[in-house]
């Protein structure tokens, strides 16, 4: 049980080494050659990859939270507001959700946080 995540370009490095550290999967879009992909784009490659998207751009929560309210399928989003918490809160927090909950637990799904 677990949930392999995936890092938006605008998530702070510092969260991804943390989680790492603490034995969390976690890919990043940089690592993916995915930068440049639409938010939309990006939001159908983590659905094929089987994992959960963490972002702290607002525009992005808004897309997934349309998908959500159209019914489309989607792998779950995680968001965090970058003046929303701390980078320890943050790593705390996604740590807590890839090692205590199950990638189908997410589908279709955004979530806030500091959870």
């Amino acid at each position: 049980m677990s949930v392999p995540l995936y890092m938006d370009v605008h998530v702070p490095q510092a969260i991804t080494e943390q989680l790492r550290r603490r034995g969390v999967d976690v890919l990043t879009a940089i690592e993916d050659g995915a930068a440049t992909l639409t938010d939309d784009a990006l939001l159908e490659r983590v659905g094929v990859l089987g994992r959960v998207l963490f972002t702290q751009d607002i525009r992005f929560k808004a897309m997934a939270e349309n998908w959500q309210n159209q019914g489309k399928l989607f792998a779950g989003l995680i968001f965090g507001h970058q003046m929303g918490g701390t980078i320890g809160q943050f790593v705390k927090d996604l740590e807590l959700i890839a090692l205590g909950s199950d990638v189908e637990e997410w589908a279709k799904t955004v979530e806030y946080l500091p959870f």
